[in-house]
């Protein structure tokens, strides 16, 4: 059965997500120890994260398997650190692909945001046509090349999933 839930309320989750993150956007070539450094910082980073207001990871389980994850960050980035907060990190693993997770994990957290009072959030990427489908407005073409997008939410509005 699937179910959304904080990962701060599933922390025995925490090191395999830390471990997908480093491996989906972290640098590459690191040496066995060196991943293993940059995970476990990764995991002292989203446990010390918990506590701040605009931020939030979000996972997708299949009963007990880790299915994705999707995060608030209050910041993403140093090119527009004028805009907060931010869509980050949405991941669904491989295996689960193509089944419409990605759907379910924008819609949790869009929904999240809104519980936040939280009207705005910012997304980069570089993914060709893909947010648009979940509402994303296009803002700009950024120094890095990737794009920024806006989702606008209302307040009084639930999302399905």
């Amino acid at each position: 059965m699937l179910k959304i839930y904080n990962l701060k309320d599933k922390p025995k989750y925490i090191e395999e997500v830390a471990t997908l993150t480093q491996k989906e956007w972290g640098q590459k070539n690191l040496s066995i120890n060196q991943f293993k450094a940059k995970v476990k910082n990764k995991i002292l980073k989203i446990k010390s994260n918990f506590k701040n207001a605009n931020y939030c990871k979000l996972i997708l389980l299949d009963n007990e398997e880790l299915v994705g994850f999707i995060s608030i960050f209050p910041k993403d980035g140093d090119e527009r650190t004028d805009l907060s907060p931010w869509y980050a990190t949405m991941y669904v693993k491989e295996k689960y692909r193509g089944n419409g997770y990605s759907k379910i994990l924008n819609d949790a957290i869009l929904d999240e945001a809104r519980k936040r009072n939280i009207n705005k959030i910012y997304l980069k990427t570089d993914l060709e046509n893909y947010y648009e489908k979940f509402g994303a407005k296009f803002l700009e073409l950024l120094s890095t090349g990737e794009k920024l997008y806006c989702f606008e939410i209302p307040i009084n509005e639930k999302f399905d999933y």
